[in-house]
Parts: structure tokens; sequence; C-alpha cells
């Protein structure tokens, strides 16, 4: 059942008015494709605007925290952590893990998977002078704690 569908087949925001404040925590990914030579340029600090993964780790967090504005019928959340780690990954690829916690009434699924697509979008913003080529891939939810839905965790594949 599609829950952001009332009866009629309208989109509208899910009443989590009588929901119980619980303990509830997701974790994402995304990755960025890249050229060799520009995840050297990365991990060296040899980048001209800086230290990307500091920038991406800030715009991953912000995202988070925006989501309600960016995703039409989330809810705004108050989260009480919000944690983005960004990684080289073999010789080509920077892997991005977003994790976000709170206590309340609605996952956080969202939150973590718009931290870990912005922080990979500012990679490529922060890079594409030097690789137009880059390619954001696999963003997936891999784990969510908490909620009447349980525990999730994706497969390995």
């Amino acid at each position: 059942m599609l829950t952001h569908l009332d009866s009629q087949g309208r989109a509208n925001m899910v009443d989590v008015t009588d929901k119980s404040v619980t303990f509830r925590e997701a974790v994402a990914q995304a990755r960025v494709r890249m050229l060799p030579e520009t995840l050297q340029m990365i991990v060296s600090g040899g980048h001209p605007k800086g230290d990307v993964f500091a920038v991406a780790r800030i715009a991953g967090i912000q995202a988070a925290k925006k989501t309600s504005e960016l995703i039409p019928l989330c809810h705004p959340l108050l989260l009480t952590s919000i944690k983005v780690e960004l990684s080289a990954e073999g010789e080509d690829a920077v892997l991005i893990v977003a994790r976000c916690k709170l206590s309340g009434q609605t996952g956080v699924e969202m939150e973590a998977l718009t931290a870990a697509s912005v922080a990979a979008l500012t990679i490529y913003d922060m890079c594409k002078a030097v690789d137009r080529g880059m390619i954001i891939d696999n963003v997936r939810l891999l784990e969510k704690l908490g909620g009447k839905s349980g525990h999730y965790l994706a497969d390995e594949s």
C-alpha cells in the first residue's frame, strides 16, 4: 500500500500524530566513479578548490537537515545525529555512507538517502572541471532500524 496517497489517489503527507516516538536510524550509500587521476587528486589533497571530502561531508549533513524542503511529502524532522563518511574505493571511486538518527514518529530513510546523494553531487560539482565523465551510482538504503516495519538490511549485491 502506498501511504502517501489518500483513498481518492491524491498525494498527501502521512499523518503520524498517533504513532509513538521510537528510536529510528537509517544508513544509505552512494558511489561516485571517476578517473583514477581524479581520485588521486582528491586523496592527495591536491584539488585547487580545497578538501573535497570535507566539503562533501558538510553538504551531506546540510542536505539531511533540509530533506523536507526538497522532498514534498517528507516530514520535517529533528535529527539527533547525522554522519557522512567518504572513502576512496579502489582506484577510481568514492564511497559515501550516510547515517541519520532520531527519536521520533517517522523514519529517517529519506534523510540518509538525501545526505548520500548530495554529498555525491558535491563531489561531482567540485571535480567536474577535470572529469566530466564521473558517474554517480548505487544510491541505496543499506539499513533501517526502528518503527513499525522493524529492521531492514539490504542484501550484499
